[in-house]
């Protein structure tokens, strides 16, 4: 059974790439809170130096490092409460969009101007430019399926949480700005392989209901995507998963990105794998994703990171 408490608050923080503070003191605080109740009690690293991402380091001989993106997509408000995208949002009349500036807080209905393509929100001020806006959070909840905006990736960052519990050996990385271009993970990439002699990675991030991904059918292991992960690890991956009775699809796809793809253009020699559970309403403020496919990748996570 999924306990969702904890998703529902993460789904709940806004977290636009680039200011993704908020999130970062709410996990820092987690995980002060509930270490000691982990089997290992990590090092945590973090701090300005390290701007708003957190690497955590379990154990005397970490192998693999799971890499889980903070941020979401949102908006920024230009001039005249017109909006630009960051990253990929849905731009669909009357969507609720939320945040605050220095006047207060703001909940506001995103228009589309069919004329010229432009859209703007619709606000009884003017809102103060450069102010960041996210979907208006509506957590719901069934037997089957959980469902609300920044499922991807505040269920990455979930399920990354859920395998601290028991992590013996490993380094779990919280890092930002990946649905606009990245740009976090090349120097914590650096810093984990100089300082940690660590080459391996699993990017627990949240991939899309295809017609070969489907839900509840078990969590995907993306063979590619924009990205191709080096072969050798992609088998030993897969090779492992077949080994368990936990459910996994294999996805192959030509678009799409996540941290893998960053770790794959830096100039250190990572292996990388996209392991996640598959959403539908992809980038919406209705992402939804299966409880048992939640499930399976929590439960492929903590074997690869024994394993690996």
């Amino acid at each position: 059974m999924i306990k969702v408490d904890l998703l529902k608050e993460l789904c709940a923080i806004r977290a636009v790439s680039g200011e993704e503070r908020a999130l970062t003191d709410f996990v820092l605080k987690y995980i002060d809170e509930t270490e000691k109740n982990w089997k290992v009690k990590p090092k945590v690293i973090s701090g300005d130096e390290f701007h708003e991402n957190i690497i955590l380091v379990f154990g005397k001989k970490p192998q693999t490092a799971i890499f889980a993106h903070l941020d979401s997509i949102g908006f920024t408000v230009r001039y005249g409460n017109q909006l630009v995208k960051v990253g990929g949002p849905v731009i669909e009349n009357k969507i609720k969009l939320v945040g605050s500036d220095s006047q207060g807080e703001i909940e506001c209905k995103l228009k589309v101007s069919k004329k010229n393509q432009s859209y703007h929100c619709k606000f009884e001020r003017e809102i103060e430019r450069g102010t960041n806006l996210t979907f208006k959070p509506d957590f719901r909840e069934t037997k089957s399926h959980v469902q609300c905006c920044y499922m991807d990736n505040r269920l990455g960052v979930w399920n990354a949480l859920k395998v601290a519990e028991t992590l013996e050996e490993g380094i779990i990385v919280f890092s930002t700005r990946e649905e606009h271009g990245g740009g976090a993970v090349s120097y914590l990439g650096k810093y984990i392989q100089e300082k940690y002699g660590v080459r391996q990675a699993l990017i627990s991030d949240i991939t899309w209901v295809t017609e070969g991904v489907q839900p509840g059918k078990g969590v995907a292991i993306s063979m590619r995507d924009r990205g191709l992960p080096r072969r050798t690890y992609l088998d030993r991956v897969i090779k492992i998963a077949k080994e368990t009775d936990i459910p996994f699809q294999l996805e192959v796809e030509g678009a799409g990105g996540s941290d893998g793809l960053e770790l794959q253009s830096s100039p250190y020699p990572w292996e990388w794998v996209f392991v996640g559970a598959p959403e539908d309403n992809v980038h919406s403020p209705d992402e939804i994703v299966h409880k048992d496919d939640i499930t399976a990748m929590t439960a492929l996570y903590k074997v690869l990171m024994e394993k690996l």
